[in-house]
């Protein structure tokens, strides 16, 4: 049996409500996306990872509050075995299970090993969705991880978002 769609938009607003913030303000850019076309083939591309599930590494400082806008690097071939994952927003079972839910690396490092893609970036990004602030992700915590990703010269990001 499939799971009917998530009503990702109402179920933010409800989530929000409940946590007592006032309504969610979806961010609204007059400007289009600075998207940028890839012309290498796919086989060619180093590929970045950003997730917003609350994934870190064992020994590395957990996620601890709402608005909480730092991030984690995890190496890219980290073992899944040592990835922890907390977060305030939803519920953990599957992603503590397997971190694969919200944070593909082993599917990526199959697609690297495969040949499907060239490389992955070095590091591997995450955070802790549920920012009820749009200017703190958007002034602080994006233009971090776009640096980071810049360093890391990957060609093309994935963005997890959860």
């Amino acid at each position: 049996m499939t799971q009917p769609p998530v009503d990702y938009i109402e179920r933010t607003r409800e989530q929000y409500s409940a946590l007592g913030y006032p309504v969610y303000r979806w961010v609204e850019e007059t400007e289009p996306p600075a998207f940028t076309r890839v012309d290498t083939p796919m086989n060619e591309w180093r590929v970045g990872l950003v997730a917003s599930g609350g994934i870190y590494v064992q020994g590395q400082i957990a996620f601890h509050h709402r608005d909480d806008i730092s991030y984690r690097e995890i190496g890219a071939e980290t073992p899944v075995d040592r990835l922890r994952v907390t977060h305030f927003a939803y519920d953990l079972t599957d992603a503590r299970a397997d971190p694969n839910a919200v944070f593909p690396l082993e599917a990526l490092r199959h697609l690297r090993d495969r040949g499907e893609i060239g490389a992955l970036a070095p590091r591997a990004y995450t955070f802790m969705g549920g920012i009820y602030s749009v200017r703190k992700v958007r002034d602080v915590l994006a233009p971090a991880l776009a640096d980071r990703l810049c360093s890391d010269e990957v060609d093309v990001a994935i963005l997890v978002p959860v």
